[in-house]
């Protein structure tokens, strides 16, 4: 965490094609990040930085965060720039949007085909970084009554993505009017960010 508080960087939300909306929840990064300033929890760059899978700017990058309701296709050359990015220590979060599952398992099974996504305990570091959440994932946005699932890909030991499913971050991480979140869902929310940021800041 001492890194991540003497380190001024930049973060990146990821647009992708196939359809999907990337760019849903366009206040919910400006507003992490804030906290994260305000709490001590990482020096960051106000502004996130919109960048495509395939550009070469993302290894510039300590974090990408994905989002969306929809389809995501990667092609040949941004699933071997993305393999290449988290190889080489880069940091991935996807927050299921609901709707964005099955594309995204889809295209990150192109990335590490030879790597499955885990559940993560409860016992994880994600879920203790500076915000303690002794049962995982908070439920943010009530959409089917599923509970909330934090699941992990690990390259050589190394946890390099980060899936936030059936909670929605985002929605909390938004003004509270957006979505009509309460100010403690919001709160939620953010603190649960906080550590993904300062897990992956950390690593």
């Amino acid at each position: 965490m001492a890194q991540s508080q003497n380190t001024t960087a930049r973060i990146g939300l990821l647009k992708y094609n196939g359809g999907g909306d990337w760019y849903a929840n366009p206040g919910s990064l400006p507003n992490l990040i804030q906290f994260c300033k305000d709490n001590k929890v990482a020096n960051i760059q106000a502004e996130p930085i919109t960048v495509e899978v395939g550009s070469p700017e993302i290894f510039s990058l300590p974090f990408l965060h994905v989002t969306g309701h929809g389809n995501i296709v990667l092609n040949n050359q941004e699933v071997i720039n993305l393999r290449k990015y988290l190889m080489a220590g880069g940091f991935l979060h996807v927050d299921d949007n609901y709707g964005l599952n099955a594309y995204f398992r889809r295209e990150i099974k192109k990335v590490f085909p030879d790597e499955e996504l885990v559940e993560l305990p409860y016992s994880h570091p994600i879920y203790h970084q500076v915000y303690e959440f002794p049962t995982g994932l908070p439920k943010i946005h009530e959409h089917d009554g599923k509970a909330p699932q934090g699941f992990g890909l690990f390259y050589k030991g190394r946890l390099v993505c980060f899936y936030s499913y059936e909670t929605d971050l985002g929605d909390g991480w938004e003004d509270t009017s957006v979505h009509n979140n309460t100010e403690e869902k919001h709160l939620e929310a953010l603190k649960m960010g906080a550590n993904i940021i300062a897990f992956a800041f950390g690593n």
